[in-house]
């Protein structure tokens, strides 16, 4: 159902992970793992604080390559919708 990619020193590992939970938030992704359902795959980011606190540690951390970002397409349009222009800005200088 979904794919772990994993990098180390040039060389790439794949797994189709399919198992009996499958989560689309990564709240309750962090909440599987810390009620012991199995193993994270998660942004750095996202389980940090678990991290810091001892209640999560990180596994295979040699494997993982850095991650190159996010993109933000969006049509040029002169009349963009106010939301819209603030929350590109936003993005745009959160980064």
């Amino acid at each position: 159902v979904y794919r772990w990619e994993f990098e180390k020193d040039g060389e790439e590992l794949v797994l189709d992970v399919d198992g009996p939970l499958i989560l689309g938030d990564d709240r309750l992704v962090i909440e599987a793992a810390l009620d012991g359902a199995g193993i994270a795959f998660l942004l750095e980011n996202m389980a940090n604080a678990a991290v810091e606190e001892g209640r999560l540690r990180w596994i295979l951390a040699d494997w993982c390559a850095p991650f190159p970002g996010v993109y933000l397409y969006y049509p040029s349009r002169r009349q963009m919708r106010p939301a819209l222009r603030a929350f590109i800005e936003f993005f745009k200088h959160a980064g």
